[in-house]
């Protein structure tokens, strides 16, 4: 497989360093606005490799990079920004496509916290028939949640379940960063966005709606040491897949955030420093995204794991009725424990674990295992063998009940 990556930050990188032990892998170009760390991503595959300067945002460049490099798949390592742009080159170049984040949304104008607007991935299923037409497979959503979630979710309705009352992803972790007191774990740019914006839900008998941010706290019980995590409603986009492909009365996405998280990001936002409109600064002759600059302010994610410690865990929570008739509760569920990753691949346990599922993607996809045309999410696949392969890749997913 010839793979052409834009963006080669922390997620990219990993992606890089796990492929380059795959052999299905022939050729990685990454792009990135930043060719020295472009290249830097690309040196773990040798001469297999190379780096290039590449805006996210030009359409017609990416177009010009896949077909120049007669690519078989764009790998989208950006932030959701750069979806739609990268999405309509692939398409453009006639190539597969993958992402692990997908379109942005627009909240309603008038009832953002009750009904939804754009929702996450409209823009991208609007183009499916197009993409259906010229015979190529747009995965989206195949990072960790969504991804690996959206696996589970899968996994459950095929094998463990009759009637399925609740897909509910819940997502918890034990890491402490050292040296900082305050110091995201991943993007603060997607972060921003995911937590601020109105959190979506799914009920069969009335479709996606919205609630407040930060609604819905609960404690749930994360395995292996982790313990008890307060989580929350937050917008992401296993809610707005899983119902396409899965028959489920319910759908939820709640994250364990913290009370000193929720409380910065409601800060960013009374401040109005979560904003992506540029603003004017020094009379006007400066113009600044302010979201940008709090990024700017905070430590890259990817730098930060050799002062991290603990584990992340990211898993599907499914309750209704079990094939033999009887009441099932499961939690489906991956972790990754920093020290592991870092030792095994020199990434952060949370970008490792983002990266590793389109790495098993792609080769499923490359095998011929996974096989479609059309925009398409995860659990539109049979997740056995994703779930057989992550393993083969050294980092197994686990089951509990009750």
């Amino acid at each position: 497989m010839k793979i052409v990556m834009v963006g080669a930050g922390g997620v990219g990188s990993a992606f890089a360093a796990i492929v380059a032990r795959r052999s299905f892998v022939e050729r990685l170009v990454v792009g990135d606005i930043d060719a020295g760390r472009a290249s830097a991503a690309a040196s773990v595959m040798g001469e297999k490799g190379q780096g290039v300067s590449l805006d996210a945002s030009d359409t017609d460049a990416v177009r010009a990079l896949l077909v120049a490099e007669g690519a078989d798949v764009l790998m989208n390592a950006t932030d959701p920004r750069f979806v739609m742009p990268l999405f309509d080159a692939a398409l453009a170049a006639g190539t597969h496509y993958v992402d692990m984040a997908m379109s942005l949304s627009k909240p309603h104008p008038e009832a953002p916290y009750t009904e939804t607007g754009v929702k996450l991935g409209d823009d991208q299923f609007a183009k499916a028939a197009d993409w259906e037409a010229a015979g190529k497979l747009a995965l989206v959503g195949m990072g960790v949640e969504p991804g690996l979630s959206d696996v589970f979710a899968r996994y459950a309705a095929d094998n463990l379940f009759e009637v399925i009352e609740e897909v509910g992803i819940r997502d918890g972790a034990d890491l402490v960063v050292a040296g900082y007191d305050f110091a995201p774990t991943f993007s603060i740019w997607t972060t921003i966005e995911e937590c601020l914006n109105p959190p979506v839900i799914w009920e069969a008998d009335r479709g996606w709606f919205t609630t407040e941010p930060f609604s819905g706290a609960e404690v749930f019980e994360f395995p292996e040491g982790i313990g008890p995590v307060e989580c929350v409603n937050v917008e992401h986009e296993e809610v707005l897949l899983v119902p396409r492909w899965v028959d489920t009365q319910r759908c939820t996405f709640k994250y364990g955030l913290g009370d000193e998280f929720i409380g910065v990001l409601r800060t960013l936002h009374k401040l109005g420093l979560d904003r992506t409109d540029p603003v004017s600064v020094r009379s006007g002759s400066v113009s600044v995204s302010p979201r940008d600059v709090v990024a700017a302010c905070l430590p890259d994610p990817a730098t930060l794991g050799d002062k991290m410690t603990g584990r992340t865990c990211a898993g599907t929570w499914v309750t209704g009725t079990a094939k033999d008739g009887s009441p099932l509760e499961t939690y489906l569920y991956h972790v990754v424990d920093n020290e592991w990753s870092m030792a095994e691949y020199g990434s952060q346990a949370v970008v490792w674990q983002t990266a590793v599922n389109p790495a098993v993607a792609l080769e499923l996809i490359d095998a011929g295992v996974w096989t479609g045309a059309g925009v398409l999410g995860p659990e539109a696949f049979d997740a056995v063998p994703f779930l057989d392969l992550l393993t083969q890749y050294g980092s197994p997913w686990a089951r509990r009940d009750g």
